[in-house]
């Protein structure tokens, strides 16, 4: 799996980028006038979009398999206060933004000039 280096150095990321894209939407946002709870979830944003980036890197099929088995029994020191499945499934759908943000500004490489996408899965070999 994913080492313990890995993992920190991936929400270290993260993280730095929360910090300056939280107060950013902040002050952004439209308000209605009406007054709105801003209760913090008990998951942070860079735990959240961590432990999404760390399902693709990971290699798991399914997202379940990898949250229930992986991320709450073995990963419980890195995060401790992780949420049910079904709570964080409905955190990952909150957390799109933020998630497309990081990957678009902070984990594309330079652009040569030239770009392919290449759709055959990887190890599969021509018959």
């Amino acid at each position: 799996m994913i080492s313990k280096d890995k993992i920190t150095e991936i929400f270290c990321s993260i993280d730095d980028f929360c910090a300056v894209y939280e107060p950013a939407m902040r002050k952004r946002q439209i308000t209605t006038g009406k007054k709105t709870r801003n209760r913090k979830f008990r998951m942070s944003t860079s735990e959240i979009v961590t432990i999404t980036v760390l399902f693709r890197l990971s290699g798991i099929r399914t997202f379940k398999h990898f949250y229930i088995l992986y991320v709450q029994q073995q990963l419980q020191n890195e995060f401790p206060k992780t949420v049910s499945y079904n709570r964080f499934v409905e955190l990952m759908q909150s957390n799109l933004v933020p998630l497309t943000l990081y990957l678009k500004t902070c984990c594309l490489g330079d652009c040569t000039g030239i770009s392919f996408v290449d759709s055959i899965p990887k190890g599969y070999r021509y018959h």
